[in-house]
């Protein structure tokens, strides 16, 4: 089953599980280091669950839990405890489980023995895998492999699918302990611990991908201190900005987000000399997305740019250069998603790219002009111009219908709604009947606006002034069909879409904030958008909900139609803070702080819209990803908001006008890259005027939001 095709929702992991990541690469186990079959945990690699089960007995009793030390995304300690030896009332054998996930996992275990006597006992470990696609495990639909061979070999054991040339190698190093391999999956250790000392063993769980056999990124022959994840990540913390703040619970939610997104990039192998890309998140979505990804770019762009950079090539070399109807593919399309797994139909690289997103071809473009608005190198835009002119051209030739940008899917095998609510049942009218394709979402109207005034501005600088008009006029015909067609005035907001017959969606969404975000909305329609978002129907406190509560097919523990999303919310508030609804813009950071905080510092992927009267604190949704890229990128995005930082690096600005809430605190931007240099801002608690030190030369600061659009392109005033 193809993971674009499921329209249901994955397996709930449950809250007692603890999730590793590495890049590419996660593991989902219980807290207690153990990974239990019949559920969604697992070792996973390229796509692929390469472990189901991963349970460690000694003398027939499982580990009590005692404590989790997680000290990377990539790893962490399990500590526990033995059941009690016999003659004592209490255990006296602690047992810590080191575990290391990428490519692979690796696994320290030592037993120690706390007491005066020593522990004669066994130790087992049942493994099995079903060497299963990542969406067979997602969506419940385990194909059992029956050709599955388990083959005992001197200190190893090995799970090979002959049929899908993959599997998994267990190799048993450590001290010279003996081990006997029970096919079809159960390693025994039969040891002495000795009184007060201790018995090490190393466990290496080696991937075998299309039949090849490789060592995890962490192993026995491999420090910790020098396997490439690591030292990506410190590279990562040591060359990205840093924010610094007197507010605690903000200094928290910061530090994870910035840890977090560390965790989720992905190097591509091929490249290795080029920026990494970043995966939309753990544990259902490892792998590189278009438009989550572009996003997440946009939303930290003030801590890294390279981010956008890495993620705009990769996604220029996927660009669609044929028509293929089973992949969506396109001439100059952006793809939706990558995938490795066992049920993909793989190109020379490996892969495969599925092409159902409307708004991923937009979003290039505009992140494209926001990275140039940064000051990125004029030779690395350069190269990426012709793809975005590929992806403008693919918007006008493939997508365009009435002036509009609409999608349908091309067979039954592919997503029916592909815009960010991607649902079957994401995109509905007022009285909850699910609206029916071609549909033209009112969000994406607002990316290809943006998109159009990016291309403009890359004109303006080039000295194309034929190219330049064009586009102006472009941006200005669509955002006045717009405003005309996707108005509802007896309502007072914006159409979630049109349907197939040209009907205006008049669902109560927050597709209408990203509208404010991409500056398509009309000046003197602002205001009503506004209140409606921030209405009670649709403000839970926390955040602005997908569906406002009282439409026919809200559902607070939906997916898509009233829970609350904190990237949906970070675009919302920025197009609030655009349009200049200052109060507005903070009532949503503080309220998706305060949910951070509730979480542990760590945003989710979306959590339900109960409203908080009723729930003081955020009810988390079963399924949510966590870590989650633009989720994790939100915080950042947050900060920049509060800041009102707006670079314009090829005219020489800097806007920026501080609106931190009272009792915020101060804040501290240290190394933040602009226009190749580094430099810091700082805002003490919202008095006074921000300092700015190490501006590039030919900057100027301007104390000052940015001014405000106006709705004409043809007069030479301010355009988005």
């Amino acid at each position: 089953m193809d993971g674009w095709t499921f329209e249901g929702q994955p397996r709930a992991l449950g809250e007692a599980t603890m999730t590793l990541v590495a890049g590419g690469s996660f593991c989902v186990s219980t807290r207690n280091g153990d990974i239990l079959p019949g559920g969604a945990q697992g070792v996973f690699f390229a796509d692929t669950r390469l472990l189901s089960r991963w349970e460690l007995h000694i003398d027939d009793a499982p580990v009590e839990e005692l404590q989790v030390l997680a000290a990377e995304p990539y790893h962490a300690t399990f500590i526990g405890r033995a059941a009690r030896r016999p003659g004592q009332a209490e255990s006296t054998l602690l047992v810590i489980r080191d575990r290391f996930t990428g490519g692979g996992m690796c696994e320290d275990v030592v037993l120690r023995n706390l007491s005066d006597e020593p522990a004669g006992c066994v130790a087992s470990l049942n493994i099995a895998s079903e060497v299963c696609d990542l969406f067979e495990v997602k969506t419940n639909h385990i194909c059992r492999v029956t050709d599955v061979e388990a083959a005992p070999e001197e200190r190893a054991l090995r799970l090979f699918s002959a049929s899908r040339g993959r599997g998994v190698r267990v190799v048993v190093g450590g001290e010279d302990t003996p081990v006997l391999a029970v096919p079809p999956g159960l390693l025994v250790f039969r040891v002495v611990v000795p009184a007060r000392g201790d018995v090490r063993l190393c466990l290496q769980a080696n991937p075998i991908i299309d039949g090849v056999e490789s060592e995890p990124w962490f192993s026995a022959a491999c420090l910790p201190q020098q396997a490439e994840a690591a030292r990506w990540l410190c590279e990562w913390e040591v060359d990205t900005g840093a924010i610094t703040t007197s507010n605690t619970t903000l200094a928290t939610i910061l530090d994870r987000s910035r840890t977090d997104l560390g965790s989720l990039r992905l190097f591509d192998p091929d490249y290795p000399d080029e920026p990494p890309s970043i995966a939309a998140g753990a544990p259902w979505f490892m792998t590189l997305f278009g438009r989550d990804s572009l996003l997440t770019s946009w939303l930290a762009l003030p801590l890294d740019q390279n981010l956008a950079v890495g993620t705009l090539r990769r996604l220029a070399r996927l660009q669609g250069v044929k028509t293929d109807p089973l992949t969506e593919e396109e001439p100059g399309k952006i793809m939706h998603e990558l995938r490795y797994g066992v049920s993909t139909a793989p190109s020379d690289s490996g892969a495969r790219a599925y092409y159902g997103s409307v708004d991923a071809s937009p979003l290039f473009v505009v992140l494209l002009g926001e990275l140039r608005r940064w000051g990125a190198h004029h030779d690395v835009v350069e190269k990426l111009l012709p793809h975005a002119d590929a992806a403008l051209d693919w918007i006008e030739r493939y997508g365009m219908r009435d002036g509009f940008l609409w999608y349908r899917r091309k067979t039954d095998q592919g997503l029916a709604n592909q815009g960010w609510k991607d649902s079957f049942d994401g995109i509905n009218f007022a009285d909850g009947a699910i609206a029916r394709p071609p549909i033209a979402l009112a969000e994406v109207q607002g990316y290809v606006y943006a998109a159009y005034l990016a291309r403009h501005y890359f004109a303006r600088e080039a000295g194309d002034a034929e190219t330049e008009r064009r586009y102006a006029a472009k941006a200005a015909e669509l955002r006045e069909a717009f405003n005309e067609r996707f108005w509802l005035p007896d309502r007072g907001y914006y159409a979630m879409g049109l349907d197939r017959d040209g009907r205006p969606i008049d669902g109560l969404g927050s597709n209408m904030g990203h509208c404010l975000w991409s500056g398509i909305v009309d000046r003197d329609k602002a205001g009503q958008v506004a209140e409606h978002l921030m209405s009670p129907a649709m403000f839970t406190g926390f955040g602005v909900r997908t569906l406002a509560a009282d439409m026919g097919a809200y559902n607070p523990m939906s997916y898509h139609n009233g829970s609350v999303w904190p990237h949906d919310n970070a675009l919302t508030a920025a197009g609030l803070m655009r349009y200049g609804f200052i109060e507005e813009a903070q009532t949503i950071v503080l309220g998706l702080l305060d949910a951070a905080r509730a979480f542990n510092g760590r945003l989710p992927e979306l959590f339900c819209g109960f409203d908080r009267h009723e729930f003081p604190v955020p009810v988390p949704y079963p399924t949510s990803c966590s870590p989650q890229a633009w989720a994790s990128a939100t915080p950042i995005q947050l900060v920049r908001i509060l800041l009102r930082l707006d670079p314009w690096v090829p005219r020489g600005k800097l806007w920026i006008a501080p609106v931190l809430p009272d009792g915020f605190g101060s804040l501290r931007i240290s190394r933040l890259p602009l226009a190749g240099a580094r430099i810091t801002v700082e805002v003490d608690g919202g008095f006074g005027d921000p300092v700015v030190i190490g501006l590039p030369e030919g900057m100027c600061m301007i104390a000052g939001p940015r001014p405000a659009m106006t709705a004409s392109v043809h007069a030479g005033q301010w355009i988005g």
